[in-house]
């Protein structure tokens, strides 16, 4: 509703510019009840625009930075994997369409740590957004481990591989 009420501002500011200008009232920036959305918003995977959830495939990057050692984790929204004494889950993998920028691909994880002196208690140390084209905006802040996006794999309708 706000998109509608600030194109009919914007439509009466440019048309006032013109010798043809509306008269004051004759833009509704209502919407008709039929129009407006009282359901939930539909996902796009669920839509048929994206690939499902269940069939992304992400690929982390893991660090520990102790022995300099990388690796590269494929996982599937709702994986658990273990590599030592880190854990990685991934809930969700999203990148944009290939019509919509900017470009970017995104997935919800959560990394667990053994803590230490303590065998069987992982302390979690990060839940939430990574994004491959912004690194800085959410971090893995631990002294021993990072994790970071590195792709999502799915496909779109229509779109060319």
């Amino acid at each position: 509703m706000r998109r509608v009420a600030a194109f009919a501002a914007a439509f009466a500011l440019l048309s006032a510019c013109s010798e043809d200008a509306p008269e004051p009232g004759a833009i509704e920036t209502d919407v008709p009840d039929e129009l407006q959305s009282s359901g939930p918003v539909v996902d796009p995977a669920d839509a048929g625009i994206g690939t499902p959830m269940e069939e992304r495939v992400a690929t982390l990057g893991l660090l520990n930075k102790r022995n300099n050692l990388t690796q590269d984790l494929e996982m599937r929204p709702g994986e658990t994997r273990r590599v030592g004494d880190v854990i990685v889950r991934l809930q969700a993998c999203e990148r944009t369409a290939p019509w919509e920028m900017p470009k970017e691909t995104g997935a919800f994880v959560q990394v667990l740590v053994r803590g230490r002196g303590n065998d069987a208690d992982f302390e979690r140390v990060f839940s939430g957004w990574l994004f491959k084209e912004s690194p800085s905006l959410n971090v893995v802040e631990h002294p021993i481990y990072d994790v970071w996006v590195k792709d999502c794999a799915m496909n779109f309708a229509g779109e060319t591989s």
